[in-house]
């Protein structure tokens, strides 16, 4: 049997979701910033990415890691990375008609609830296949 087109890694569905569900993804430059990150995360530290569907509010994954890193290793530092880097653009915005609405609820959830591993997104659930 071709192995080409098979699946031997442990996969993991994979949900990330914005603090108190924000739409934040309904704007293109925060979509491509996940984009650009979940790219780099492929090239650079072995994330390997089966499907995907990123919503207003949320992101779903299959994935599985393709080096000696763990998926929890890799999407912590995807979360951190993305985060601070939405923070940032938010913060630079003076166009986006909700910055201080969001800056405020992502600032208040970072402060208040130590659940939370990054300021934007929240709770993660990883699930083993």
């Amino acid at each position: 049997m071709d192995t080409a087109n098979r699946v031997l890694d442990e996969l993991y569905f994979v949900t990330s979701t914005v603090v108190d569900w924000i739409d934040i993804f309904t704007r293109p430059k925060y979509k491509h910033i996940i984009l650009e990150s979940l790219a780099y995360c492929q090239e650079k530290k072995g994330l390997r990415i089966y499907a995907w569907v990123l919503m207003s509010n949320h992101l779903h994954m299959i994935v599985s890691s393709g080096t000696e890193a763990t998926v929890s290793d890799i999407l912590r530092d995807f979360k951190k990375f993305t985060s601070k880097r939405i923070m940032a653009e938010l913060e630079t915005d003076p166009q986006e008609s909700r910055r201080e609405w969001m800056l405020d609820r992502f600032r208040f959830a970072g402060a208040n609830d130590k659940k939370y591993l990054s300021i934007v997104f929240g709770k993660k659930v990883i699930i083993p296949n």
